[in-house]
């Protein structure tokens, strides 16, 4: 292998801490430099995407905190709203209520009315009918006439009051 020569070691080794010597230099004076630039820049970068971020993430927060600070109002709204129709509801249904039940009240009272007026005539024309068919029986049984104020008086006496 030629590179272990003794003869040509020394000025390989020369050559090779001359080439070290002068890239190290390169790199460090040139390459590295701009590297670092561009590392700090990328950097600054990120970390200014990052705040900006943060900044949205912040503002964000806000503006959902706000929308749930109206939504809550706005269903709070909706509640009493709906309260308030249910109890205008409500009132209005009592009111209904009340009227129909005093409409059912008079017409069961006129109901009431109408029945006790039928009920005395039906007694009367009974009473009437009762002393004719009175008048009648003692007529063909003892072939005897009674006045209609006797048979009258018979059927009330018998009747006993009921009406």
């Amino acid at each position: 292998m030629p590179q272990f020569w003794l003869e040509d070691f020394l000025p390989q080794l020369f050559w090779l801490a001359l080439s070290f010597g002068v890239l190290y230099w390169l790199m460090s004076r040139i390459a590295l430099p701009r590297i670092a630039d561009v590392l700090a820049e990328r950097q600054n970068r990120i970390a200014g995407d990052l705040d900006k971020a943060e900044g949205f993430r912040a503002e964000a927060e806000k503006t959902q905190a706000e929308y749930e600070a109206a939504l809550a109002q706005a269903r709070a709204e909706a509640q009493a709203v709906l309260a308030e129709a249910a109890a205008r509801n409500a009132a209005e249904a009592e009111r209904r209520a009340n009227e129909v039940g005093e409409r059912l009240a008079a017409e069961a009272e006129a109901a009431g009315a109408r029945i006790a007026a039928a009920k005395a005539e039906a007694m009367v024309e009974v009473r009437s009918l009762a002393a004719e068919l009175a008048g009648a029986a003692v007529r063909r049984l003892i072939g005897r006439e009674v006045s209609p104020a006797e048979t009258e008086a018979a059927v009330a006496e018998a009747m006993g009051g009921r009406e």
